[in-house]
């Protein structure tokens, strides 16, 4: 993979940026996403914020070597530190990292999401809590897609900044309000296989001297939202 061939994972986070857009990838590692999307025309500006030195010297090994410097600055920074008023930035993009690391990045530097328009977020786990922060911060989820890549599966939530009040249920935090209507089969396969490690789980704290309740009951809570979602699937 490199900026002129991204993965199926990166191709999919870039393709729910809008055309034109001034972007800020976070966590951007080689600048391969801002770079694929500047090359391809798709984006005005770009910063590419990187809290860990080594990523960053690639990133900008990677600007200069396809001298995208007029378009595209890579920033050491964290989190959304690495955004300035002057960026103008309308679209922020985080992938490739867990939804509480995801999630507390977005709390933290909640001031530089002034003016950001669009949220194109790849949690790797813990996607239940993207959404719940996505919720809570009036941005409404407009496009999900879920994908399978070389043994992993990964999740895309894209959101938008809503002046209404947005509401998910429980059953729509975990699944996501259009992966859970779409049931396609990397999405039933995923969750027949949390469906087995929640079973599982749940059979280990049944055997143990003194159960833990409160994460037990949380277990079979889940368990019963996931059988929900798939007694119908094959149907």
């Amino acid at each position: 993979m490199d900026a002129k061939q991204l993965s199926a994972r990166l191709a999919t986070v870039g393709a729910f940026v809008p055309q034109g857009a001034r972007v800020a990838d976070i966590g951007s590692d080689h600048a391969y996403l801002p770079a694929n999307l500047v090359l391809n025309q798709r984006i005005s500006y770009g910063v590419a914020g990187e809290v860990v030195r080594g990523p960053f010297e690639n990133a900008r090994h990677e600007i200069a070597k396809l001298q995208l410097g007029g378009q595209l600055v890579a920033r050491l920074a964290d989190g959304l530190a690495a955004i300035q008023p002057a960026d103008h930035i309308d679209t922020i993009t985080i992938s490739g990292m867990g939804g509480p690391l995801i999630r507390h990045i977005l709390e933290t530097g909640s001031a530089a999401l002034t003016g950001v328009k669009r949220l194109v977020l790849q949690p790797n786990v813990g996607e239940a809590t993207v959404r719940a922060w996505l919720m809570a911060n009036q941005f409404k989820i407009t496009a999900e897609r879920i994908l399978a890549e070389d043994g992993h599966t990964y999740e895309v939530i894209v959101a938008d900044r809503s002046t209404d009040e947005v509401y998910y249920t429980d059953k729509e935090q975990l699944f996501g309000p259009f992966l859970v209507i779409e049931k396609s089969p990397v999405f039933v396969a995923k969750w027949q296989r949390e469906l087995a490690r929640s079973q599982a789980a749940v059979a280990q704290m049944q055997q143990a001297k003194v159960a833990p309740t409160a994460h037990l009951a949380a277990a079979q809570t889940k368990i019963q939202l996931i059988e929900g979602v798939l007694s119908d699937v094959g149907k």
